[in-house]
């Protein structure tokens, strides 16, 4: 076969006719369709959104058919475009993979590692990991999402994700990364804890004004402890309830003595040592496994990726 997705091998040329489609259009209406807009598909790309409307229009028009529905605020595929979104998705990653491991030929991989992670990991322990494996591979682009939310990261378009054990798919390779163990840490003011008293076991929590999160599906979680074997939870009252991006203003709200906290003890770690906030019920303090990075072990590794498991894995790292 001399042609791949309207082009031919020697020459780079477009063939024109019914049903030789340029593969340049059709990556980019699965760019465009799988991110939403042109302009957000533009920024992955680093491609203009012109340039990319018009390889969705110049596709539309061969096919004789709507592919996406353009508003002012939105771009949702049609459900011929999500048809052909769906079939495209495994063709292009094909051709991506083939193209990719070409990098195992080089001396150093290149290209871009995108990973799914959680605030917690950019904020306390990604850092160093990030800055170390930039210097060790000048030609990887590193590109992290910061995620909250249990979203499937390789239909969001990254490579892996961090994520801890109990929201890890079971067709998933994990591999710890950062610390190996944590702990959520229970904190309150001097202030507060002067005036409400401090309390004495978890239940004492109902009795007292408490600080909560809420995931965005809509859930808040119980504040979870243990102690010699003893698992209990407690779902507390309070009057501010943030989303995991909001943490630092429930912070806030705890230094000015507005109730108590419940948070990774690393994020309230520094206001307990400047005396700002006072632990509480430290003995039933829940401790769990760290984090881990996962991937999935069913496709072929991109070379950036295989690159980040070998760093990773290396004992060599900070």
């Amino acid at each position: 076969m001399n042609r791949l997705f309207g082009y031919q091998h020697d020459r780079g040329e477009m063939i024109s006719g019914k049903d030789n489609y340029s593969m340049v259009d059709l990556a980019a209406f699965a760019l465009v369709a799988e991110h939403k807009g042109f302009r957000q598909a533009a920024r992955v790309s680093m491609q203009s959104a012109s340039t990319l409307s018009e390889a969705v229009r110049r596709l539309e028009e061969q096919l004789g058919i709507r592919l996406l529905l353009r508003t002012t605020r939105s771009v949702t595929p049609t459900e011929a475009g999500i048809l052909l979104l769906n079939r495209l998705r495994p063709a292009l990653n094909e051709v991506a993979e083939a193209v990719d491991s070409l990098n195992d030929l080089r001396n150093s991989p290149r290209g871009t590692l995108r990973l799914n992670v959680p605030e917690s990991a950019a904020r306390f322990f990604l850092q160093p990991i990030a800055i170390q494996f930039m210097s060790a591979y000048p030609q990887i682009t590193l590109e992290l999402v910061v995620d909250n939310n249990f979203v499937d990261v390789f239909a969001s378009g990254c490579d892996a994700g961090i994520r801890y054990g109990e929201r890890l798919q079971l067709d998933m390779i994990a591999l710890p990364i950062g610390p190996l163990k944590q702990r959520f840490a229970v904190a309150a003011s001097p202030t507060y804890l002067k005036e409400h008293g401090v309390p004495q076991h978890p239940k004492d929590l109902l009795q007292h004004a408490c600080l909560r999160g809420k995931f965005l599906s809509g859930s808040i979680p119980p504040w979870e402890f243990e102690r010699d074997g003893q698992k209990l939870s407690v779902e507390p009252y309070g009057q501010l309830i943030v989303t995991p991006t909001a943490a630092d203003l429930a912070v806030s709200a705890a230094v000015a003595g507005h109730g108590l906290i419940y948070l990774f003890e690393e994020w309230l770690e520094p206001y307990i040592d400047s005396g700002q906030l006072q632990p509480v019920l430290k003995e039933w303090w829940l401790s769990f496994s760290g984090p881990f990075l996962y991937y999935s072990g069913r496709r072929h590794l991109p070379a950036p990726l295989r690159a980040f498991i070998d760093f990773i894995k290396s004992p060599n790292k900070a």
